[in-house]
């Protein structure tokens, strides 16, 4: 299908960086007034501004879309969900209220363990209904490209349930799918008190049949006290890396014990969570390439500190924004809260907070050669506003639904 968008009030996002953004860069949009954007089989063909649109257009299609008054941006690329699960949490919500920490209510049996106890009971064909629903939603509210991790599964065949389940998805979905294999989320209750023996089932007895049948794009190890060591993620990662895949890790959640420099080591893509950062940890990161991904709804959501998102712009670090979609710590995976957390609770400018939700979260799982901004080839995955006052309005009106339209791969949704 061709088909062009005129008379857009901004475009945002037209760029096309080699590099995740960094320090200024961040702040800076990257817009074009008054523009508009030309869509070909399901790529960006042009864009530009409007008043050269005849000559750069020269016979313009009859599929015309007018956005007068109204924004276009690219999708948002949610580079951190664990949106296939089997059901909500939402006694744990009430738990957290009458003051029951994370690691408490993990400590009865909740948390992770109830998601795995559910998960493991659900048969595949009905997690990927639950799957494919969640994903109709998220991508009405701007998703096009999305990583999902599994994790609730905690067995053979729970793991392999769930990134069978992520595969189908990847197949029948018009979005741009990365898959993480997290096994190493929490260890079961049969394997407490023998952390080496659920090990080598994950590296024994999972990951060749991830590898034969092309499961997983990434690993992910949950590092912290009372989860996985710091010696027993780079065990992980390092039998995984033998294989492919690159680490991307939930890493300074809950403490600093070390954890983020060894991802830094690992050459892990992305350090997700955050929360708890030392001086130490800022600099480090910002000396690195690895991404750090932040997860506000997640800390809003366990009334935890907000992670330190100014320090680490202002030290130079590559931060990128996702939404923790799962049933526990951030029950939701619609990125515009997400963008609006971070400007109200983490002092990000709207700018800044965009392009980390888009172009950084993109280079957060590898897929800003396609995604993530607006440039020529690149997948047309865009957002079109209603009519809105300026672009900082997106998140400052944070209780407000502002999309019009959403197109993923040039068809509306």
């Amino acid at each position: 299908m061709t088909m062009l968008l005129t008379n857009i009030k901004t475009l945002i996002g037209c760029h096309a960086p080699l590099l995740p953004l960094r320090g200024d860069d961040l702040a800076s949009l990257n817009a074009i007034e008054n523009a508009f954007v030309l869509v070909e089989d399901g790529l960006v063909a042009d864009f530009g501004a409007m008043q050269d649109l005849s000559w750069k257009v020269p016979h313009p299609p009859k599929e015309v879309y007018d956005c007068s008054n109204r924004m276009v941006l690219p999708c948002w690329c949610d580079s951190h969900t664990h949106l296939v699960f089997a059901g909500s949490r939402e006694n744990e919500f009430v738990d957290k209220i009458r003051g029951l920490s994370y690691a408490e209510i993990a400590a009865r049996g909740g948390g992770i363990l109830n998601s795995a106890a559910r998960l493991n009971e659900t048969s595949k064909d009905e997690l990927f209904c639950l799957a494919w629903q969640r994903l109709k939603q998220i991508t009405v509210t701007g998703t096009g490209s999305v990583e999902i991790k599994s994790g609730y599964g905690l067995s053979v065949e729970g793991e392999l349930k769930m990134l069978r389940v992520i595969k189908k998805l990847k197949e029948k979905s018009s979005l741009q799918i990365k898959s993480s294999f997290l096994a190493a989320h929490t260890y079961p209750s049969e394997y407490r008190e023998n952390h080496e023996g659920y090990i080598k089932l994950i590296l024994e007895e999972m990951l060749p049949v991830i590898v034969r049948e092309n499961l997983a794009d990434y690993i992910d190890v949950f590092c912290e006290q009372g989860f996985f060591s710091i010696e027993e993620m780079i065990s992980v990662c390092k039998v995984a890396a033998r294989h492919g895949l690159k680490p991307k890790l939930h890493i300074n959640q809950l403490n600093s014990i070390g954890g983020l420099q060894a991802a830094i080591a690992l050459n892990a893509l992305s350090v997700d969570h955050l929360e708890v950062m030392t001086g130490e940890d800022v600099k480090d990161l910002a000396a690195s390439d690895t991404i750090g991904t932040l997860l506000p709804t997640a800390a809003y959501f366990l009334r935890m500190p907000f992670q330190p998102a100014r320090k680490l712009m202002d030290a130079g670090a590559a931060i990128a924004l996702a939404s923790d979609y799962n049933p526990g710590s951030s029950p939701s995976g619609n990125m515009q809260g997400v963008v609006s957390m971070a400007c109200i609770g983490m002092r990000m400018l709207p700018a800044e907070a965009i392009n980390a939700a888009t172009i950084n979260g993109a280079f957060a799982m590898e897929v800003a050669d396609s995604a993530g901004s607006i440039a020529i080839d690149k997948r047309a995955d865009l957002i079109v506003t209603k009519e809105i006052p300026s672009v900082d309005y997106l998140p400052y009106a944070f209780g407000e639904y502002h999309i019009a339209r959403v197109m993923i791969k040039g068809e509306w949704q």
